[in-house]
């Protein structure tokens, strides 16, 4: 399996080279279909309804990938630069890894998933081995929006969820 060069996520629990400028992925285009189609699957897999394409957290998330594209580094935004809206992030080398690859690298971490109440879902004890994993399952959000901007050698995937999961207290 193909190994990417990082993962980060922002959740509701935390707070804390050149692009190329294109446009934001639209949920008709074949990636961004492609982005939905798995976090979808995995939730179907646990009976959780399907997340709809957000164009607005794809255009947010579009600006925040090109600015992580600008500085190749792999950081996440503020709570208020997201609206409160979930982050996952995620890089590799460009033009490498497919959606289903990018994606695949959150659903990995159901390994380490156990059903609870947040913060206690990780078999490991820490939450944030599951963090990408329960955003995307996690039973309240609704809505997604993805963007990929290519760095000087990576490519960044910003992927932003509402409404937020991985809250404090909440069944995941």
């Amino acid at each position: 399996m193909k190994h990417a060069i990082g993962l980060a996520l922002v959740t509701g629990a935390m707070l804390a080279g050149m692009a190329m400028q294109t446009p934001p992925v639209q949920a008709s285009s074949g990636f961004a279909a492609e982005l939905l189609m798995h976090h979808n699957v995995e939730r179907k897999r646990l009976g959780k309804p399907p997340l709809a394409w957000s164009s607005k957290l794809a255009q947010d998330a579009k600006r925040w990938a090109d600015r992580l594209a600008r500085s190749d580094r792999l950081e996440h935004s503020s709570q208020a630069e997201r609206g409160g809206a979930g982050e996952n992030l995620w890089m590799g080398y460009a033009g490498y890894y497919s959606a289903g690859d990018m994606i695949g690298g959150f659903i990995d971490e159901r390994r380490h998933f156990k059903p609870g109440t947040f913060p206690n879902i990780s078999r490991t004890g820490n939450w944030r081995d599951v963090g990408h994993y329960s955003q995307i399952i996690w039973r309240d959000t609704q809505q997604v929006g993805c963007a990929v901007a290519k760095g000087r050698t990576n490519d960044f995937l910003v992927c932003r969820y509402w409404p937020a999961g991985n809250t404090y207290g909440k069944e995941a």
